[in-house]
């Protein structure tokens, strides 16, 4: 699984005095740490930027690049900046994201043709986001088509299904999943990605590593081709990269229903059973969910 690090981002307290100051050094630190950290692609997350966006986004790229070669996830509402990291790119960008949104479709499809890179494909559409599986399918056939207008392959789009909030979006995390299981049908030459952390987002913080990990093995058993991800969550990277076989096996008998005696496994393993079973909606999400 490709894993791209999230950590380089606006709102993150580590960054923000670097940016505001245009300090390259916390910069050029987080981009060797992801690396180190065997992230695939860095995720260069700079918000709407709607102030001097461009010259920013800029000034990002090309301080990443001064120690990075892995390739760059671009991420900011702001076009302008979209184009100006394009264009300072040394490397196959991706574009994050564009969304079944007539206005996004327009404005940014010509980039990723002009620049050659590929994008997000995000399934969400004006009317918001979307209430299942079929509507995820629908946005994702409505970007497809569009693309294909500006000769875009579809091997440059990677679809993006929404993951959502477990503690406020439960019965939606299944719709997220179910898209992912019939991705492959759907657009068999596309690849696959998803924003990991958003199903524990607003969780208490102790809780979000167990419920990104027990996701990731969901959607990775359906082929999820990548995932946006913590850098430093080594136990996370552990599961992506096929390390922990036997809790993919166990994620794997708890998604096929078959039983699992809590007594006899380990105090991890029932923390993963339980978090599966939260997220296939058997459990009512609390957030003494591991306690019960």
């Amino acid at each position: 699984m490709i894993l791209i690090g999230e950590n380089l981002n606006i709102m993150s307290k580590k960054l923000a005095g670097a940016f505001l100051a245009r300090d390259p050094y916390p910069v050029r630190k987080m981009a060797e740490d992801e690396m180190r950290a065997g992230m695939d692609m860095i995720d260069v997350n700079i918000g709407p930027a709607r102030k001097s966006g461009p010259e920013f986004m800029e000034w990002v790229v090309k301080t990443i690049q001064e120690v990075s070669d892995i390739p760059l996830s671009l991420d900011t509402t702001n076009m302008e900046a979209m184009e100006a990291g394009l264009r300072a790119c040394k490397s196959k960008a991706l574009i994050n994201s564009i969304s079944a949104r007539p206005e996004r479709m327009v404005g940014l499809m010509p980039l990723a043709k002009r620049y050659n890179a590929s994008f997000i494909g995000l399934t969400l559409s004006a009317e918001g986001i979307p209430r299942d599986a079929n509507e995820r399918g629908l946005f994702a056939a409505e970007i497809i088509a569009e693309a294909a207008e500006y000769g875009i392959l579809e091997e440059d789009i990677w679809l993006d299904p929404i993951v959502l909030p477990v503690n406020s979006q439960q019965m939606q995390v299944q719709g997220c999943t179910e898209f992912v299981m019939m991705l492959g049908d759907l657009a068999p030459k596309c690849r696959s990605t998803c924003g990991l952390s958003n199903v524990s987002n607003g969780m208490p913080p102790h809780l979000r590593g167990i419920m990104n990990r027990t996701y990731l093995i969901m959607i990775k058993r359906y082929g999820m081709y990548s995932a946006i991800v913590d850098a430093f969550d080594r136990e996370l990277r552990a599961v992506a990269k096929g390390q922990r076989p036997e809790l993919e096996a166990l994620v794997h008998k708890v998604m096929d229903g078959e039983p699992v005696d809590l007594s006899k496994v380990s105090e991890e393993e029932a923390k993963y059973v339980k978090t599966a079973r939260v997220l296939l909606g058997r459990t009512l999400y609390s957030d003494s969910w591991l306690e019960i």
